[in-house]
Formats: structure tokens, C-alpha cells, sequence
């Protein structure tokens, strides 16, 4: 079975040959992600599709956006993706696992931004690519926030989607490294459900958390002001 292409109101991505499809998490991380530091430079960690870097080449004038993605087949279309952009020029993708990008570049960043991995649990299934993307231990948090502590310019923001269960601990291990949350978004699919994701940027400069609420729908398909409002300047349909 084909799988179509994602469209956006500005560009398109094709993700039939990455084990991880677009997901509202990534849309909401690309969209909440503040670009007021008027970035320069733009990392962003485990690309996949690279929707999230196509999302900062809309949002802001930054000039280098380099992704790195480990997969064979998600780097290519990774690479496919930013070719057949409106920004093909600003974004570049490295087929790199983290550790060997942290070992090559001296290069600081204004936003680091990352859709990590993170089922933990034993499970795996039997799709190796589909495992890379989804199971923490290819990219354990420790990894992730040592790499942005290296990578991150003095003044600039680490940008993250984890299950909302991590979230304490990945504050933990980020406070070790002198990186503080800045911002919390707390994402529910409806006003009945818990609490699923948690969207944190962090600085190091240690001040006030702000933190914040976000409810998807009011019931299937309807969705709520605020939803609209973070993603409109991307769905077709909102």
C-alpha cells in the first residue's frame, strides 16, 4: 500500500520510507518551538522526515538548519525532502549517528530541536528502522542532552517532545548539565484524558518555568481555539 505525502500549507513531505510517519507531536513541536532569538543556526536531532527543520525554515530567517538522521532510508528522504522545499538552500542533512556528529563539529547552535525516541520498554517488533525510531536505548536521554549541552550557543533554547511520565527526570539530567526549563506545554487530547505529552524548552539561564496547558480536540475532529491557533500556518485544513 502507497502512502501518500504529508501537505502542508507551504511545503510537502513524502514519508513512505521512514519507520516514523508525521505525528502531531513533531507539528506541535515545530510550531510551539520559539523563534524569537531570531535563530542563526538551527540543529535538529533524529530528523526522520525532517518536518521539524521545515517547519523552522518557515518560522524564521535562519540561515544554517542542519539536520543528522542515522536511518539509510529516513536520510534519504530526509535529503529529498529539504531538496523539494521552498528552503532547499538553508537545510542540510547529515547521516550520522549523534555521537559521531558531536565528535566532527565545533559548530554552536541558537536552537537545538529533537523528537527523540522514547519507548523504554522491552517491546520491540520485528522492523529494525521502526525500532531505531521509536525505543530510547538508540538515542538514551543522557545522550540527547549531553550532545545539547556541547551544541547550544550561549543564549540559545533546547527544544524537546517526551512522554509526560519522563518529564521530571529529563529535568533532572538536564539540570546536571546546566540546562534549565524554560517553558513547559502540557498537551492533552481532550479535557477528559491525561495529561500525554510534554513539550519543554530549556536554557541555560535559570529562571521562572513558565508552564502551560494545551487541550487537542473538544471531541473527534473538533479542535479546540488553541490547537488552531499554534498550527494553522501549517495544516491545509485549519
Amino acid at each position: 500500500m502507497s502512502i501518500a505525502p504529508f501537505k502542508f500549507k507551504e511545503f510537502t513531505v513524502n514519508h513512505d520510507r521512514c519507520a516514523m510517519k508525521i505525528g502531531t507531536d513533531s507539528v506541535l513541536l515545530g510550531a510551539w518551538t520559539s523563534v524569537k532569538n531570531c535563530p542563526f543556526s538551527v540543529l535538529d536531532i533524529g530528523a526522520g522526515t525532517g518536518i521539524l527543520s521545515l517547519m523552522l525554515a518557515q518560522r524564521s530567517d535562519a540561515q544554517h538548519i542542519e539536520a543528522i538522521e542515522i536511518d539509510d532510508s529516513a536520510y534519504e528522504q530526509c535529503v529529498e525532502n529539504f531538496e523539494n522545499s521552498p528552503w532547499g538552500d538553508r537545510l542540510f542533512c547529515y547521516h550520522a549517528s549523534l555521537l559521531e556528529y558531536i565528535e566532527e563539529v565545533d559548530d554552536k547552535y541558537d536552537i537545538i530541536i529533537c523528537n527523540p525516541p522514547f519507548y523504554s520498554e522491552d517491546y520491540k517488533t520485528k522492523n529494525d528502522s521502526r525500532d531505531l525510531a521509536r525505543f530510547s536505548d538508540a538515542m538514551p536521554f543522557k545522550h540527547l542532552i549531553h550532545a545539547a549541552a556541547l551544541l547550544l550557543s550561549k543564549n540559545g533554547l533546547f527544544s524537546v517532545v517526551i512522554p509526560q511520565k519522563e518529564e521530571q527526570q529529563f529535568i533532572n539530567l538536564a539540570s546536571k548539565v546546566n540546562l534549565f526549563p524554560k517553558r513547559i506545554l502540557h498537551v492533552k487530547g481532550n479535557s477528559k484524558t491525561e495529561i500525554k505529552r510534554s513539550l519543554i524548552e530549556f536554557s541555560f539561564q535559570k529562571d521562572t518555568t513558565e508552564t502551560s496547558e494545551l487541550i487537542i480536540e473538544n471531541g473527534r475532529h473538533n479542535y479546540t481555539k488553541d490547537y488552531i491557533s499554534l498550527t494553522k500556518d501549517f495544516y491545509l485544513k485549519m
